[in-house]
């Protein structure tokens, strides 16, 4: 962000993480993405107040400008609905059942994680953190 006002959405995400890497990337390539601030928690940087640096790494979160915190699937809605070229999805992924069915996902998804970055250093030659 370049100017003085708060970021529309603050993103919280794994930067060790080469799947959530190529991931934020491909979001801050979007046009909007200057609009949001990038908090890369694997630093172990503060966080803000009702989020702690290892919430952070489990799960994905963003804070709107209010300071609410939204997190998994929510949080990539309002993720999406920052960006003009997602909204559209992002307003579906935020209306009942697809919200609840995308959060089901997420949470499937969680545990695979740790051997889905296993496979991602593996194959694009990064190194472990």
């Amino acid at each position: 962000m370049t100017s003085g006002k708060a970021p529309e959405l603050t993103v919280y995400h794994d930067g060790s993480c080469p799947l959530c890497r190529r991931e934020i990337a491909l979001y801050q390539r979007q046009r909007g993405a200057e609009r949001l601030a990038w908090h890369d928690v694997s630093a172990g940087a503060p966080t803000g107040p009702g989020l702690s640096c290892e919430a952070a790494m489990r799960r994905f979160h963003v804070r709107d400008a209010q300071g609410r915190l939204y997190s998994g699937a929510a949080g990539f809605a309002h993720l999406w609905r920052s960006l003009p070229g997602w909204r559209v999805l992002g307003w579906l992924a935020a209306v009942p059942p697809i919200s609840w069915l995308l959060e089901l996902a997420y949470r499937a998804f969680l545990p695979l994680r740790p051997r889905l970055q296993r496979w991602a250093r593996a194959r694009w030659q990064e190194p472990a953190p």
